[in-house]
């Protein structure tokens, strides 16, 4: 029995490209954003391993799909619907489905991010949203949400980096320095990050962050 070479080496393709698609969902969302700011607020707290990681993986998978909703509905109204009922083809879906997510991520990419990346591509300098690549635009998008992350994050630390060293320096006066400060300071963050409702401060600040 002859084997189609070529049709084994296309489902092969389609299944390796198919198991890319999350990663490609993750990176031209807001997912990448929150997760890193989730991780930051358990290393500020020491907490080591908890929250687990299945469960910040989660939460930010759910604040992604509360994040993107407004595009997904447009997605869906303007590709998906239509690709339904027949009116347009695949190729105009798909053409169609990409104009929000190319909006989304405009509205969160940084200029200088764009212009490295288009400089980068030695490209003719765009004059409008629409001359901008998308094969430029997604490693420009994914860099700001990096940047954008890891301010969050410096400002999540200042709270908790105070109570380290107040607590350091209480301990290093009381001639405790075998002591280690972690385990004095850890209780007292976790204290406070309940006090201030931080989980709804986080929340909101993520999301907000998005507008």
């Amino acid at each position: 029995m002859k084997i189609d070479t070529s049709n084994a080496v296309q489902i092969l393709l389609l299944v390796g490209g198919l198991s890319l698609v999350p990663a490609l969902l993750f990176v031209v969302t807001g997912f990448s954003r929150i997760l890193i700011v989730l991780g930051f607020i358990r290393t500020a707290m020491g907490t080591q391993s908890s929250p687990p990681n299945q469960v910040l993986v989660g939460i930010a998978l759910f604040l992604t799909l509360f994040v993107m909703m407004p595009t997904v509905t447009a997605i869906k109204n303007e590709a998906w619907t239509p690709l339904q009922h027949h009116q347009i083809s695949t190729a105009q879906a798909i053409s169609r489905a990409e104009q929000p997510l190319r909006k989304f991520m405009f509205k969160q990419t940084g200029d200088n991010e764009l212009s490295l990346f288009v400089n980068l591509a030695k490209i003719r300098t765009p004059k409008t949203a629409g001359q901008v690549p998308t094969y430029v635009l997604i490693p420009a998008f994914i860099m700001s949400e990096m940047k954008t992350a890891f301010e969050i994050g410096f400002l999540i630390f200042l709270p908790f980096l105070i109570i380290d060293l107040i607590v350091s320096s209480t301990l290093m006066s009381m001639g405790m320095v075998m002591l280690p400060p972690t385990f004095i300071s850890m209780p007292f963050k976790i204290l406070l990050f309940v006090l201030v409702d931080g989980w709804d401060l986080i929340a909101r600040a993520l999301v907000s962050s998005f507008h």
